[in-house]
């Protein structure tokens, strides 16, 4: 690989970083954050174990919420409002 190839790959790289690891948008509607339900990276924000959207690693995961329209949140199936503890062997409750 010549320099000038990798100089490119290393500049295309640190510019897609910052937008991969940012929290999402607020948005414009009344919401909730509700936790349990974001599929595997596809969080809104940051939990104890990652700083940013999109980087949770499990469907359903406690501790990673997403943004809903409020008074939505009870009438998913896993939502909370409050994250859940995550235990020693890495499930919830």
């Amino acid at each position: 690989m010549n320099v000038s190839r990798l100089v490119a790959t290393a500049l295309m790289t640190a510019a897609a970083v910052p937008a991969i690891a940012a929290p999402a948008p607020v948005p414009s509607f009344h919401y909730d954050r509700c936790y349990g339900i974001a599929a595997a990276h596809a969080n809104d924000c940051q939990t104890a174990t990652h700083s940013c959207a999109g980087q949770s690693t499990r469907a359903g995961d406690p501790q990673s919420w997403l943004y809903v329209p409020a008074g939505t949140c009870a009438r998913i199936i896993g939502g909370s409002l409050q994250p859940s503890a995550i235990n020693q062997t890495g499930s919830g409750r």
